[in-house]
């Protein structure tokens, strides 16, 4: 968690810090060039610690956001009560992009890169997605009961949650609602004692490609081996979720870590928007488009 990292929580400090020197001096014109760069140069390097620490914890940046959003608001709320045209213009200029990055990263749309290959064919590492943050209903926290335009996941899903065992978000399809059987046999899925149809796509040494239907919606999945597994059964709980990676053979999910609670699910994944499978590497388009 961010907010127990001492060194995150330190840099938080140390901006806040030099904000309120900046806006202190501002107000009593002590502000000198020398004393403005020195502030900047604090605040920006702090703001980067802050910044890496929150990638280095899997922080939640939305909340950053809203906190950046509100100290910006305080400036501009200074400025016009003690009639200060720097603070104004300060306040305003950055209150009104860090609000709307807030909004549309919380709200709206989210982007995020495939780390593993748990969702090989339909989803490759390093794949450039967007994430519905507003498909099952609105909320600022990752984890959380939404507020508004509340709605059910559905079979199918390719949905984005913070699992029960680690703070990371993960993405995955979904296989069971509250109440549901799944089994699992012989590579196969039973829900509610119903297997799932499979078509065969293509066989390529031990990798297996399957279309699999369910419900009115359809996958490519791949299986690695022959067609033998250990036979089990899960009882999804009330307000739980079962989910698996279309990889099935190389995927860490519900058959090992549990189920997803409802208000872990932060949205669905809906559009691969670029390729960029390392660093040295150049970005690609061709895979993009509405994931299935």
């Amino acid at each position: 968690m961010m907010f127990g990292d001492p060194i995150f929580l330190l840099s938080l400090f140390a901006v806040f810090c030099f904000i309120g020197i900046w806006v202190y001096q501002v107000l009593y014109d002590t502000l000198t060039d020398q004393s403005q760069q020195l502030i900047y140069i604090a605040g920006f390097s702090s703001t980067l610690v802050g910044i890496y620490r929150i990638f280095v914890n899997a922080g939640d940046l939305g909340v950053v956001l809203l906190i950046g959003s509100i100290v910006c608001l305080i400036i501009l709320l200074v400025g016009v009560i003690q009639k200060n045209s720097l603070l104004k213009t300060t306040g305003k200029g950055w209150f009104v992009p860090v609000f709307l990055i807030f909004v549309l990263r919380t709200f709206a749309y989210e982007p995020y890169q495939i780390p593993s290959g748990s969702m090989i064919p339909g989803l490759n590492v390093g794949d450039f997605i967007l994430v519905n943050k507003h498909s099952y209903g609105l909320k600022i926290n990752r984890i959380g009961d939404t507020f508004a335009l509340t709605a059910d996941p559905d079979y199918g899903d390719v949905v984005v949650f913070i699992p029960p065992h680690v703070n990371v978000p993960y993405i995955k399809r979904l296989i069971g609602k509250p109440g549901d059987i799944i089994g699992y046999l012989n590579k196969k899925i039973y829900v509610n004692g119903v297997p799932l149809d499979q078509e065969l796509i293509s066989i390529t040494g031990e990798e297996t490609f399957l279309k699999e239907i369910f419900k009115n919606s359809e996958r490519t999945i791949r299986i690695v081996g022959g067609s033998s597994s250990y036979p089990e059964e899960f009882k999804v709980p009330v307000n739980h979720y079962f989910v698996m990676g279309d990889n099935r053979d190389n995927s860490s999910d519900s058959r090992y870590w549990g189920f997803v609670p409802r208000e872990n699910f932060m949205g669905t994944g809906e559009l691969i928007f670029m390729t960029w499978k390392c660093w040295t590497c150049l970005p690609s388009f061709e895979r993009a488009g509405f994931i299935k």
